[in-house]
């Protein structure tokens, strides 16, 4: 019998238990299925002049595929990009014209990418959110109630040739698909599109708040697309909690909003509300160094939700310390690219969630992770547990065998598709020679030198690092932002455990004889890494997809700038001096 892989609910009739029997379906016979949408990406594409130059011909099975298209990175089709951006509407990557372009954050090597999008990635989004969401609501049921979703769209403009360009956030946000899908999933949002599409960031985050706190007791979940936007969210609370319970209090609006559609808006759901003021205000009296502020403020919300895996999860302990026992659930697994897997195993400790990838969405190939091997791509059904493989895509807006730059590890199959864990980007390494230390190595390094802070009730509020080669030989910067002063001496304990805590074997070699120089830990001042986030917003990135940036080359050279100038402390490692 023909599986239907179509799981996209008609709007407004979501079947919870339908949408899981599907996925079911769909990964119990999940090689078919990868064939079957390989022909198709295929099928709807032959007539693309890529395809065409590469000598495909119009074929649509998976050996003529691997034989003739090439592995590739978003350089070898960015001319073919910019082609469509700047207005070549004949069938360059796609058989129908791509109308929209996604920039990708931007945040990975200072600039942001051109990316194509099309209605068949907005199903996919809506796929991804309906498939976890069914998975999420049998173990953790909401209510017919309200969402507190921190989300901002940036601003959209036109390209040259007359595309509307927008962070693939956005693009998803402004689609009247996300809303009535989110309203199907009884989780609207709190606040109205003015916040959600105002273009003052702390304007709208103030705003957010501000309808959390009137919708305070229908607010069923509390959301964002990161972990890092949740607490800064509520880091900001604590700063402003006093002007937000006047507003309510007065049925008034802050000065400090002044954009004036987001204006118009906000007064159109104040009027005077005095009991609720002094709720909130008595609540956060109450609270101890703000911990379990979520549950006090939303006495009905069920669980947090967002992305928590890879480098957000450092702001796990300070997003525990505000959600107390509520649940921390991972989001879903994706890329400016598209959707890659879903999240179906919410009742998992946030830092075990693994992602089943959707074989429908796209056809996956994983290249084999290994020091010094170049090894072939294999299928998704052909991974193998306890593996680590590089991600490559080919979806439905003109991507074919495209190198993702994320490392995955298989934890295991659900039915015939793989559970990935994410660990890294491949292309964030710190290295000077034959030292190889990703992302991973980096953040497992500060999290072992954060447990030192403990004793001082320090934490870590965010970091990055940089590879200094001005000086002879190089040497590895570690830039932190701490939560308050730490004492000369617990900072030199920390520098060097950050040294000693990279494992790898090229680095510690390279350490003993000199061959990199001592580790450099630089204190930040309060405040710089929203300078950063401040940096990325004048450039045109969206909060939602921002990450703060863990390994800052030459060539962005402007959060260099600020890293760098706002040192107020520094310490050299002496833990390989003999």
């Amino acid at each position: 019998m023909r599986v239907a892989v179509k799981m996209l609910e008609k709007i407004g009739e979501f079947n919870m238990e339908k949408v899981i029997e599907d996925f079911e379906a769909m990964t119990s016979d999940a090689e078919r299925i990868q064939k079957e949408t390989l022909k198709k990406i295929l099928e709807q594409n032959r007539s693309a002049e890529y395809l065409q130059l590469l000598g495909l011909n119009g074929r649509t099975d998976l050996e003529s595929f691997k034989r003739v298209v090439p592995l590739v990175t978003h350089t070898d089709l960015d001319p073919y990009i910019q082609r469509i951006a700047d207005g070549d509407s004949s069938p360059v990557l796609t058989g129908k014209p791509i109308t929209t372009i996604s920039l990708s954050s931007g945040t990975t090597q200072g600039r942001s990418k051109f990316i194509p999008f099309n209605d068949e990635l907005m199903e996919n989004t809506m796929q991804i959110y309906q498939t976890s969401f069914a998975f999420r609501n049998r173990e953790f049921p909401i209510g017919n109630g309200k969402a507190l979703q921190f989300i901002y769209g940036s601003k959209q403009f036109q390209t040259k040739g007359g595309l509307a360009a927008g962070t693939a956030t956005t693009n998803v946000y402004r689609c009247s698909k996300f809303k009535e899908t989110m309203k199907a999933m009884q989780t609207p949002c709190c606040s109205p599109d003015e916040v959600i599409f105002g273009l003052e960031f702390h304007q709208s985050l103030y705003c957010h708040l501000l309808c959390g706190l009137l919708f305070s007791d229908e607010v069923q979940l509390v959301s964002s697309t990161f972990a890092h936007s949740i607490v800064q969210a509520f880091r900001t609370f604590e700063l402003l909690w006093e002007e937000l319970c006047a507003d309510i209090r007065d049925g008034s609006l802050s000065s400090r909003i002044t954009v004036p559609s987001i204006r118009a808006a906000m007064l159109k759901l104040l009027e005077p509300n005095p009991e609720l003021a002094d709720s909130v205000y008595r609540k956060c009296s109450g609270l101890s160094n703000w911990y379990g502020l979520i549950p006090a403020l939303f006495p009905n919300a069920k669980y947090i939700y967002g992305v928590m895996t890879g480098s957000m999860e450092l702001y796990l302990n300070k997003l525990r310390h505000y959600a107390a026992d509520l649940p921390l659930l991972s989001a879903d697994y994706g890329a400016s690219e598209g959707w890659i897997a879903a999240n179906v195993n919410p009742k998992v400790p946030t830092e075990m969630t693994t992602y089943v990838v959707l074989p429908n969405i796209g056809y996956f190939e994983f290249i084999p992770v290994r020091d010094g091997i170049d090894f072939k791509p294999v299928g998704l059904t052909e991974v193998k547990i306890g593996e680590e493989y590089e991600v490559v895509v080919t979806n439905f807006a003109g991507l074919y065998r495209y190198r993702l730059g994320d490392v995955v590890k298989v934890m295991g199959f659900h039915n015939s598709t793989p559970e990935l864990k994410f660990l890294c980007r491949s292309n964030l390494l710190l290295t000077i020679n034959i030292d190889k230390n990703t992302e991973k190595d980096l953040q497992i390094s500060v999290e072992e030198a954060a447990k030192l802070l403990a004793a001082e009730k320090l934490e870590v509020v965010d970091f990055s690092s940089h590879v200094d080669l001005s000086t002879n030989p190089g040497h590895y910067v570690i830039f932190w932002e701490l939560s308050g002063e730490a004492s000369q001496e617990v900072l030199n304990e920390c520098c060097n455990c950050l040294d000693k805590s990279f494992v790898d074997a090229g680095y510690r070699s390279s350490r003993k004889v000199n061959g990199i120089g001592p580790l450099e830990l630089r204190i930040l001042r309060k405040g710089t890494f929203q300078k950063v986030l401040n940096h990325y917003l004048a450039q045109g990135s969206a909060v939602n997809q921002f990450k703060t940036p863990r390994c800052v080359g030459v060539n962005n050279s402007k959060v260099l700038q600020i890293l760098c100038g706002n040192v107020v402390r520094s310490f050299t490692s002496t833990a390989y001096d003999i």
